[in-house]
């Protein structure tokens, strides 16, 4: 936890309010987002009892596993449950744009892409599970399953390992999302209860928000009490209808509660680079789409050396840039890496626009800027800098003389021998320096996988699943 959250939460606290940590919204939402609220039986790791989902506050699905220890039933309900979800999801490939790549060949990239929301981290562990349990299954042979329900679990695999990638809004949970922006008076593993947070955001805590066990918990993993008293007796007594509506009891207040989180981060503007990231997720989702479509296989068990090594490399390099761009879309998270001296703000006192290095042909414009600051910078002289003000330029940290920065402009001013309008800041605008960069080292040279050698299990078998997959219970 960083100093200024840590401060917000002890204003919180004292104020009785959440306090907002974020200026912009660093997510992307969707106009027309699936909300998704899997519940789960006590004790048993993946054995679905219900979901509520659907695009349209006004209209929820409720789909239920009337006996949750029974295989067809449950399969029966993936079944269902692919009915709502996989037209939805396919409904984003018809409309798609052609990207051009250089050094490689286009593809067809999907216009939007769909998303699920889910209210918390333990949803979106559930729902891999889900992937998971259902992704190999066969339609044939032993142990059928309704042909739907593999590809459901492709795609909540895929959804649920996207979420682990650093700056992804395809399926993001509402607490994480809330907590980004809004800082409470409670701990982290109380932030984890969407109705207690959202009482904080709103109006402050409540007794229904400081008290769990008055609001009903958003899944995966329904209350114990209710488990007892109103869960066994209804399944006990074999009546659909009355499971049906003890569950619907439990799941529609989050149902409620979801929309509501939609609201509030719907009322921040979105940064800056959250429609860069978005583009990013398609990209994604539209090689998912055509990796179904051309008949690839499900997805592993496990990454073999080389894929887990690329998709680490990956993960690091995403989550590197989503600091970064965080950082530069807003002015709050900006200050976290001014109090720790990696960035500055401050006043333009003086500026050398005409400034030239070298002589003859290594001839070259390097304009000067001095800025006034109150911040501690602790960057050495030649320090690599960027600024949110101007994306694009590249600078240097030439001397940091007390409250006197000298900073050399060393890119995106123009080629021309003055600087292009605007390039240099003007006398009296406030400005920021930091050494938050997004020219990050390249990706790691690593073999093929066909070349992996023994030390690190040897070349990855390609997995097809067989009857022990199909025979695999859900746990």
């Amino acid at each position: 936890m960083s100093l200024l959250t840590s401060l917000a939460r002890l204003r919180a606290l004292d104020e009785g309010v959440a306090q907002p940590i974020a200026t912009v919204r660093h997510c992307h939402l969707s106009d027309r987002p699936m909300v998704f609220i899997p519940l789960k039986l006590s004790g048993e790791a993946a054995a679905p009892l219900a979901a509520m989902l659907g695009t349209e506050r006004d209209r929820p699905r409720l789909l239920v596993v009337t006996q949750p220890r029974n295989r067809d039933l449950r399969f029966a309900w993936a079944a269902e449950l692919a009915g709502v979800l996989l037209p939805y999801i396919e409904g984003f490939l018809a409309d798609t744009e052609t990207v051009e790549r250089r050094g490689a060949d286009p593809y067809e990239r999907a216009l939007d892409a769909p998303q699920l929301v889910v209210p918390n981290a333990a949803g979106v562990a559930f729902t891999r599970l889900l992937g998971r349990s259902t992704r190999f299954r066969r339609a044939d042979g032993p142990y059928p399953v309704p042909d739907v329900v593999p590809l459901l679990g492709r795609w909540l695999t895929y959804f649920g390992e996207r979420a682990a990638y650093p700056g992804s809004s395809l399926m993001p949970a509402a607490t994480e999302e809330l907590g980004r922006h809004w800082a409470s008076g409670q701990s982290s593993m109380e932030d984890a209860n969407l109705a207690a947070l959202l009482g904080w955001i709103t109006e402050g805590p409540s007794d229904a928000a400081e008290d769990p066990l008055i609001w009903p918990p958003a899944g995966p993993a329904t209350d114990p009490g209710f488990d007892a008293e109103v869960l066994a007796p209804a399944i006990d007594s074999g009546s659909a209808e009355r499971i049906t509506e003890a569950l619907r009891s439990q799941l529609e207040p989050t149902w409620r509660l979801m929309w509501q989180a939609i609201d509030l981060l719907n009322g921040l503007e979105p940064g800056a680079s959250v429609a860069q990231r978005w583009e990013q997720d398609r990209g994604s989702f539209s090689g998912m789409a055509q990796s179904i479509a051309e008949g690839g296989p499900p997805q592993a068990r496990r990454d073999g050396a080389v894929a887990a090594a690329a998709k680490l490399a990956r993960m690091e390099r995403a989550q590197a840039a989503y600091d970064v761009q965080r950082a530069y879309d807003d002015p709050l998270i900006m200050a976290e890496y001014r109090l720790t001296g990696e960035a500055f703000a401050g006043e333009v006192i003086e500026t050398v626009p005409d400034n030239i290095e070298g002589e003859g042909r290594s001839r070259k414009l390097r304009p000067l800027v001095v800025i006034k600051t109150d911040d501690p910078v602790r960057l050495p002289p030649g320090a690599s800098l960027g600024t949110p003000q101007r994306r694009a330029q590249g600078a240097e940290l030439v001397s940091a003389d007390g409250g006197l920065i000298t900073v050399k402009i060393t890119k995106g001013m123009g080629r021309g021998k003055t600087p292009t309008p605007g390039a240099v800041p003007e006398i009296g605008e406030r400005v920021c320096y930091t050494s938050l960069t997004d020219d990050f080292q390249g990706s790691p040279t690593l073999p093929d996988a066909e070349a992996t050698p023994w030390t690190h299990g040897g070349p990855p078998q390609q997995y097809a699943p067989d009857d022990e997959d199909a025979q695999e219970e859900w746990s």
